[in-house]
């Protein structure tokens, strides 16, 4: 695979971003530089919002807005996600709205294809609607008029609507996922889905609105009477976003390394809606479907309708971004749900980021500073040994487990090293060495200052700003997102990056602790 399609859900602006949102980002926007710096392939990354449906309709009413004015409401909530992206240091190469011309031309599009190959027929619907969660329910799958997701009540409905032929496909998706065993990451949400397919009997979906009920949405083509239905609708954005309709050659550069990554709650609408509109469109399934937890507070899922979601610009503008970054990745292992409070924020910070990572960077360049005029002194006495060797196999181990996606056990693996080194700084006492033996103290500094250039450019994915600050202080002048470090394929190592010589230019302390 030359080139990876990296891609976010779409979110929903009927409220600004939060936590939930900002995590996914962070993997995808961590995945991107992973694969352009490790694995050495271009790599495209789109993001974007979903701006149709009841939902957007009833906030732009609720905010102030007329009929009719849905667009100008979205219009005001589109800025503070880009703003928040740009807060977070996500660097995407497109950004999809909805209501962009070339998206709703694909879904009309795409909707006639299906219609002509009949694919798509118009038949009377009976049963339940949950409006938040712009979802159809059976009888058998409503309890006491609560949804079943979100258990809120919903909506009795029986009315002509357009339904696409999902049913038709069930055996052939079925077959595809367990012919291809990572399509869906991690195991469990694949068994999930599995299980689902084989106990139950796939339903059509319904893919339109009567404008009777609903108007803010894309016009069904053939038939103005209705709009159609929202998920149906965004989960198009993967495709028209790449030149689906208007670049052909552009989509199939792209298109063969889709990687979806979204949150298990919108799992069956990636895992078996949208595989099976591909293939009614004759097109391929995307490479794979990543699917992480969620984050929960007290017990419960952040969510805008419970009212107990964490602003991620708040805690960037107290903390900073790194450290935001770095907990959310290092928090919880991607595909599981993880904890969130200011608490365990603060706890974290402290002891892997002040106290372990800025301070080995601080006291190390210090000494630099101390016994060499900031110069980074030559090696007399290179030898292996325990931090050398942790550190050379540091790369691979790093690009070994993110290559599964694990954020969280590569940046464990950066802490083992970090601590190791702050170990030797105590064992070998530097201080000593400047009394009683030269030789071996500049053997020793030479290995630090290379175990922390290591650090740096193997946290360039992570921490890109924190990355590009310790290289800075190492005097190092080339883009550190250039160097390419290892993989279990490529066994190369990255010891003696940093070239004797190099004039050390130490900052204010990176991570100051904090007093709580």
């Amino acid at each position: 695979m030359n080139r990876y399609y990296i891609t976010t859900p779409l979110y929903y602006v009927n409220s600004k971003p939060h936590i939930g949102h900002s995590y996914t980002q962070i993997v995808c926007d961590t995945a991107t530089r992973f694969y352009k710096q490790v694995k050495g392939v271009e790599a495209f990354f789109m993001t974007g919002t979903d701006e149709h449906g009841e939902k957007i309709e009833e906030a732009a009413i609720k905010a102030g807005f007329k009929q009719g004015e849905e667009k100008k409401f979205v219009d005001t909530i589109v800025p503070l996600f880009k703003k928040a992206w740009e807060g977070l240091g996500i660097e995407y190469d497109h950004f999809i709205r909805t209501t962009d011309k070339v998206h709703e031309e694909t879904v009309k599009k795409v909707l006639s294809v299906l219609h002509e190959k009949g694919e798509i027929e118009k038949r009377v619907y009976k049963g339940w609607f949950c409006t938040p969660c712009e979802a159809f329910w059976s009888e058998a799958q409503v309890a006491g008029n609560l949804c079943p997701d979100c258990k809120r009540p919903v909506d009795r409905l029986d009315e002509e609507n357009y339904f696409f032929k999902t049913s038709k496909y069930q055996a052939v998706l079925l077959k595809h996922i367990k012919d291809n065993p990572s399509f869906l990451y991690p195991e469990i949400r694949r068994n999930e889905v599995v299980s689902f397919l084989e106990k139950n009997e796939l339903q059509d979906l319904c893919i339109s609105r009567p404008k009777t009920r609903m108007n803010w949405g894309i016009e069904i083509p053939f038939d103005k009477n209705f709009v159609t239905y929202v998920w149906f609708d965004a989960l198009i954005n993967y495709i028209a976003g790449i030149g689906y309709t208007d670049d052909r050659k552009r989509f199939d550069s792209i298109w063969p390394g889709a990687r979806h990554f979204i949150g298990k709650d919108i799992l069956r609408h990636h895992a078996i809606y949208w595989p099976i509109m591909l293939m009614a469109l004759g097109e391929k399934p995307p490479e794979q479907v990543l699917v992480h937890g969620w984050w929960v507070m007290a017990g419960e899922k952040m969510s805008k309708s419970k009212g107990n979601v964490i602003d991620p610009m708040e805690m960037v503008s107290k903390y900073g971004v790194e450290a935001f970054r770095y907990y959310l990745l290092s928090a919880v292992q991607f595909g599981y749900d993880g904890t969130f409070s200011e608490k365990l924020f603060v706890e974290k910070y402290n002891a892997d980021l002040a106290n372990d990572l800025g301070n080995l960077i601080s006291r190390t360049l210090s000494m630099v500073d101390k016994y060499y005029s900031g110069n980074v002194p030559e090696n007399p006495k290179p030898a292996e040994d325990g931090l050398t060797i942790l550190a050379r196999e540091l790369p691979a181990k790093v690009a070994k487990d993110f290559a599964g996606v694990d954020s969280s056990a590569a940046l464990k693996d950066v802490l083992q090293v970090t601590n190791a080194a702050n170990k030797y700084i105590e064992d070998k006492a530097p201080w000593k060495l400047a009394k009683t033996d030269k030789d071996a103290l500049a053997s020793v500094m030479y290995n630090l200052i290379e175990v922390i250039g290591i650090i740096a450019v193997v946290l360039c994915p992570f921490m890109p700003k924190t990355s590009e600050s310790i290289w800075r202080q190492l005097g190092m002048t080339s883009d550190v997102s250039s160097v390419k470090f290892s993989t279990p394929e490529r066994k190369d190592d990255l010891w003696a990056i940093i070239p004797s010589g190099s004039k050390i230019n130490k900052s204010t302390p990176m991570f100051p602790r904090i007093e709580t």
